[in-house]
């Protein structure tokens, strides 16, 4: 996947785009982690954004227009980019830190939605991660976010499920996991 990636063309501007989507627990996050250290180690800058920083419960995928604004048109046009993380410390999502991202040299998107069609033809590569069956990725992530959050993770996937099967994203992949 990292020679795909830098094999393809930048097309955001100067910076390639790598998005790593996949539904709830399949592993995107860890995956990204690794791709971002394997990159810097061979001298590439580069940046990542998840979109953990703007989903929330209720709006799974219509933020995406802050990304666009905030972050994607600023590094297609040279210059850095900023938007606000989500802040869960009070147990209700609201706009917190404002995180800036300088210009890369590869910027990685990770989570579910970042390789939707709208994105599609700015990308260098989009990744999909299936990782497993459902009821192992929901026992993963509630593993990760806590008991409490096992009826919100259940509705998630039930909102992804659809999402995926529209939007297209397994089939629109150059590499499949």
């Amino acid at each position: 996947m990292i020679e795909a990636l830098l094999a393809a063309p930048a097309r955001l501007g100067a910076v390639r785009l790598l998005a790593v989507d996949g539904p709830s627990g399949a592993g995107k996050s860890t995956l990204a982690a690794r791709v971002v250290e394997e990159l810097r180690s061979r001298g590439c800058r580069t940046e990542l954004v998840s979109t953990d920083a703007f989903a929330t419960w209720d709006d799974p995928v219509s933020w995406w227009p802050r990304l666009v604004d905030g972050v994607l048109e600023p590094l297609a046009n040279g210059v850095e980019g900023a938007y606000r993380r989500m802040d869960w410390s009070g147990g209700t999502p609201r706009p917190g830190e404002l995180v800036r991202v300088p210009v890369p040299d590869v910027l990685v998107l990770e989570g579910v939605s970042c390789g939707r069609t709208s994105v599609r033809t700015l990308l260098s590569h989009l990744c999909w991660l299936s990782g497993g069956t459902e009821a192992e990725r929901l026992a993963r992530a509630t593993a990760r976010d806590g008991e409490a959050a096992r009826a919100e993770l259940g509705r998630w996937q039930r909102f992804e499920r659809g999402w995926f099967a529209v939007d297209g994203t397994p089939d629109a992949a150059g590499t499949r996991l």
